[in-house]
């Protein structure tokens, strides 16, 4: 009610080109920060092993982004191609999120870890507005495609659900007991297991992953995480329990069982 009653006693003591202009200065000074957060967190993590790339060298790559492969909340994704001949998937972030946290969360989990169940950053890019990240292009897609196919012709048995299951389940492992840090993706659906040329599942979108230390049983948040229908009742219901692993063991359960759908 106070904001409403500022923006009209502004408009009506300076009038509209003022407040227009103290808009754009806001909104510049929002990106400026925004920039200067991303690159500050680039300078000072030394142990990341993904190429930083330019503008240039993404739409190059992306053959000035002809071939769309989905999009979402995020921005959109694009099929690229190095030049070593490697297909890549190309992630362009259009709306930023939470002062860039959703791309330095991305490039400081993803970007350090290695596992054969993750899907792995190639590289990404920061310049200007324009931030990028590249990924190994998986030609199968995501799962949710699958398990939610009504098609008789459905490729994947009973065998290969188990299997990709069975995938899945390493990779949460490997992200909250196998590094350095504990890593809760919060974020754990269909939408964000990718399928390789073998339907070998690869964990994907750490944009809202949190690091912490590895004793640490119960983490402290902020604000409720992850997507309706796979999201553990205590990320969202703060008066339910401390938050855990669990969280995202209470998604994959959603998951594997089709509760989420």
């Amino acid at each position: 009610m106070e904001a409403k009653r500022a923006f009209f006693l502004i408009r009506s003591i300076f009038g509209v080109p003022f407040l227009a202009a103290l808009l754009i200065y806001k909104r510049l000074r929002m990106h400026l920060s925004m920039y200067s957060n991303i690159e500050d967190f680039l300078q000072t993590d030394n142990n990341l092993s993904p190429i930083r790339y330019s503008y240039s060298d993404i739409k190059k790559m992306t053959s000035r982004f002809n071939e769309k492969l989905g999009e979402g909340g995020y921005g959109s994704v694009f099929k690229g191609k190095l030049r070593s001949g490697r297909f890549v998937a190309v992630k362009m972030l259009e709306k930023p999120k939470a002062n860039g946290q959703d791309f330095i969360s991305e490039v400081a989990t993803i970007g350090r870890i290695h596992h054969f169940n993750m899907v792995q950053l190639v590289g990404y890019c920061v310049e200007g507005s324009k931030r990028a990240l590249i990924y190994n292009f998986m030609p199968n897609g995501s799962l949710d495609k699958y398990i939610y196919c009504k098609e008789v012709s459905n490729p994947l048995s009973c065998r290969k659900m188990y299997e990709i299951s069975l995938g899945v389940a390493q990779g949460i492992e490997y992200l909250h007991r196998g590094c350095d840090m504990q890593i809760l993706h919060f974020d754990i659906k269909p939408h964000n297991i990718l399928l390789d040329e073998n339907f070998i599942p690869k964990i994907s979108d750490f944009g809202l992953a949190k690091l912490y230390p590895v004793g640490n049983t119960i983490v402290s948040l902020t604000a409720a995480r992850g997507t309706m229908g796979y999201m553990a009742p205590e990320l969202f219901y703060k008066n339910i329990g401390g938050v855990s692993y669990k969280a995202d063991v209470y998604s994959y359960w959603n998951v594997v069982d089709g509760n989420g759908k």
